[in-house]
């Protein structure tokens, strides 16, 4: 009966947003993940100049309840700040391949996930539901995006897909994200290998 109330709240909560139930995917709601993993190596460097932003999160690690006005805020911050930011490479940017850092005007995938995260923070949301996630595109291409955790499932922020999606509808490989429990370890998501994330681009 939960799961089926659950699924009809879910549907309300999605015609509001513009987009379907996505029930095909109702019976995977979250992420299956693994043991430690490797820290990309920009997010090392970015814990070295934030340490604050890396440390261990406080309990008791529960997924947030998605209500209307939860589900309002993740629309109107994940369209912000896609709409805000302009997407420019690292490379282009700082001349380096691999930079973590948050944005003022422009800024690559990663860049849009961390200002996402601290907006979400800003307004309440624990930091151990805010889980910068790393995907393997359709096309072979690194990507990263942000994973919000909610007691409907685990949703994703997406600076290349404007509205907001369970993880199981993106399309991507999903291979590592970090720890609810501290935000400066990385776990593996179901069978993705651990990869050298230097390699993330867009």
């Amino acid at each position: 009966m939960k799961s089926r109330i659950q699924g009809l709240v879910r549907g309300v909560l999605f015609a509001a947003a513009g987009f379907g139930t996505g029930a095909a995917h109702a019976s995977e709601p979250y992420m299956p993940s693994g043991g430690r993993t490797t820290q990309p190596v920009g997010h090392y460097d970015f814990c070295q100049q934030y340490p604050g932003e890396c440390g261990p999160n406080s309990g008791p690690y529960t997924p947030i309840h998605l209500s209307r006005e939860m589900w309002s805020t993740l629309l109107k911050v994940n369209n912000a700040v896609n709409s805000k930011i302009e997407p420019r490479t690292d490379r282009e940017m700082w001349g380096v391949e691999e930079r973590w850092s948050f944005p003022a005007r422009e800024g690559d995938c990663e860049d849009y996930v961390l200002e996402k995260r601290r907006r979400l923070e800003a307004a309440g949301v624990p930091a151990s539901e805010l889980l910068i996630t790393v995907v393997r595109q359709r096309n072979g291409d690194g990507h990263a995006v942000l994973t919000v955790r909610t007691d409907m499932g685990d949703y994703v922020l997406d600076n290349m897909e404007g509205h907001i999606l369970q993880w199981s509808e993106t399309g991507y490989r999903f291979l590592k994200r970090q720890s609810e429990k501290n935000s400066g370890l990385w776990v593996s998501i179901g069978g993705g290998t651990s990869t050298a994330v230097g390699a993330i681009d867009n």
